[in-house]
């Protein structure tokens, strides 16, 4: 008879052995500490306890946390007296928790940290709600100094998906795009691979590609968390979510549209951050700003900013809403979604279904409200009703679409208000269009010449207000690139803006029907700059570049 011997199996038993003998040395050793013996095979890791001590610190000091009940913590470890594990349960003291120590082996430690590979950064993750841990994204923060880090941070997650759940890349694509101020993800699905851009100042860039197998995984998740149908491939759909963190919550909103090879997926981030501009410094030209305020402390009337989307009406309308509000005074918004929450002020969030723009607006006046906000006038009903409430004692403020400041008036007839009752109501017409500014490290002073210079001239020559023609006009400013703008020659946005106030002569124009060039003709003799006046003026005083302006906006009439 041949006897054979089976290695593997000697093995285990031999492992078997020593993994019994370690747990029966460390059960003898919590006697001699006088602390709790914990086995983590057959306990349970909570991953919000695990999280409180970062992966390396927990190698380091041989410590793992797995149990939280409030400020409560239970922490397994190796040696109670080694100096890094005294090191990690002192930093959770100083965090505020209440650690107990647990003695455990090695096997048990090995386990926690297993659980690592899986932790994802989101406490929840509910539909319509991402709760992302205010240290993992700190932590991000910290390390995305500059553009090329988020890429770099982005690659090697993607890389590791094997090793990491999806929603882990869902976050650091999150994450990544808070760290570079970014306001949209576009997520776009080609033949071969799937491109990932973020809009930097209003203007999209290439951050990375990746494979369709993990944009499978990571569109589901997207759907899953924005409140989205999974199994509808062939229709578009929108959805949101937000993200809990400790200094606000983030709105995400989110759009999902069938493509040729896949759905692609925009998420516009509402970071509070980013529209909580004071009035003084949307870059209003000192003139209209004073009209704007006048206009503000008048108990009734509309004022109505215009522009397409992205354009900055929203950031507009909430540094007028904190400029006008008081304890004194009854302020409700209706908005799509609630961007910013102010405190003092009755904000209200509309939707498709029952509390529309209509209905929200009816309700409100119920309210007897002194100021109400309406974040966009959509159709006939709601600019019929804003009308009434801004000739019925309340202030109004709130947006429309339209190319400029003289289309307002023709949109508002088209959408059914009566010419007639529009001049009473509307005090001014505004538009506005966001540019980005020159980085003042780097941008590099040019003459005026060439083609350049013959539009400046002319766009000079063209302003009413001589007053407002700077003294020097020889000089602008380029972008040049350098590593605080990502090379770009661009850090952040101004605004550039015109407006119509309703005289006499736009009144009649008005009530005529007039088209937006009758009415901007009506309008001459106000003296108030128009977006290209200000943009240029803009270019002259080295806020943004010539090229920029002429991006945003048609230089040539």
């Amino acid at each position: 008879m041949t006897i054979q011997f089976d290695d593997d199996k000697a093995k285990r038993r031999y492992g078997d052995m020593l993994h019994r003998e370690e747990e029966e040395l460390v059960q003898l050793l919590s006697g001699k500490y006088n602390v709790e013996y914990v086995n983590l095979l057959g306990a349970p890791v909570n991953t919000d306890a695990l999280r409180l001590i970062d992966e390396q610190t927990s190698r380091d000091a041989k410590a793992a946390a797995y149990a939280l009940l409030d400020k409560k913590v239970k922490v397994a470890v190796r040696n109670p007296d080694d100096p890094k594990t005294v090191a990690a349960v002192a930093a959770l003291k100083a965090k505020g928790y209440e650690p107990e120590i647990s003695i455990c082996s090695t096997q048990s430690l090995e386990k926690a940290w297993k659980a690592y590979k899986d932790l994802s950064f989101a406490y929840e993750s509910r539909a319509g709600s991402l709760e992302i841990s205010s240290d993992e994204i700190a932590a991000i923060i910290e390390q995305a100094k500059s553009l090329p880090t988020v890429i770099s941070i982005l690659e090697n997650t993607v890389a590791a998906n094997k090793s990491y759940r999806v929603s882990r890349i869902l976050e650091t694509v999150v994450a990544g795009a808070m760290a570079a101020d970014a306001s949209d993800i576009h997520l776009e699905p080609e033949e071969s691979y799937v491109l990932l851009r973020y809009r930097l100042d209003g203007v999209l860039q290439e951050i990375i590609r990746f494979d369709n197998e993990t944009y499978g995984l990571l569109l589901s998740r997207i759907k899953l968390i924005s409140g989205m149908k999974l199994n509808i491939k062939k229709d578009s759909q929108d959805g949101r979510f937000s993200i809990r963190l400790p200094e606000g919550d983030v709105e995400v909103r989110v759009s999902v549209l069938p493509g040729a090879y896949n759905e692609s997926v925009v998420m516009r981030l509402l970071n509070p951050k980013s529209i909580s501009v004071p009035l003084e410094d949307l870059g209003i030209h000192p003139k209209l700003l004073d009209i704007l305020k006048k206009e503000m402390d008048r108990p009734d009337g509309m004022i109505l900013t215009t522009g397409p989307t992205g354009s900055g009406k929203t950031t507009t309308l909430y540094a007028f809403l904190k400029r006008v509000h008081n304890p004194g005074v009854k302020v409700i918004t209706l908005e799509d979604p609630i961007e910013y929450h102010l405190p003092g002020i009755v904000q209200t969030q509309v939707n498709d279904k029952g509390y529309t723009f209509v209905e929200g607006l009816r309700a409100a006046v119920r309210q007897d409200p002194d100021i109400i906000m309406i974040g966009e006038i959509r159709d006939g009903d709601t600019a019929n009703i804003a009308i009434n409430s801004a000739l019925t004692g309340h202030l109004v403020f709130s947006t429309l679409h339209t190319n400029d400041a003289g289309g307002t008036f023709p949109r508002l007839v088209d959408l059914g208000v009566n010419p007639s009752i529009i001049p009473s109501a509307l005090r001014v017409s505004m538009a506005q269009r966001l540019v980005r500014r020159l980085c003042p490290f780097c941008k590099k002073e040019a003459a005026v010449g060439g083609e350049a210079g013959a539009e400046i001239e002319a766009t000079i020559a063209s302003i009413e207000d001589k007053s407002l023609v700077p003294a020097e006009r020889a000089k602008m400013w380029s972008a040049v690139g350098c590593d605080k703008c990502n090379k770009t020659g661009y850090k952040g946005r101004i605004g550039i803006y015109e407006a119509i106030l309703m005289t006499e002569a736009v009144e009649k124009a008005v009530q005529s029907g007039s088209s937006d060039h009758e009415i901007w003709d009506a309008a001459k003799g106000q003296g108030l700059l128009t977006m290209k006046q200000d943009g240029v003026l803009k270019v002259l005083a080295g806020m943004t570049s010539f090229d920029e302006l002429q991006r945003v906006i048609s230089i040539t009439d």
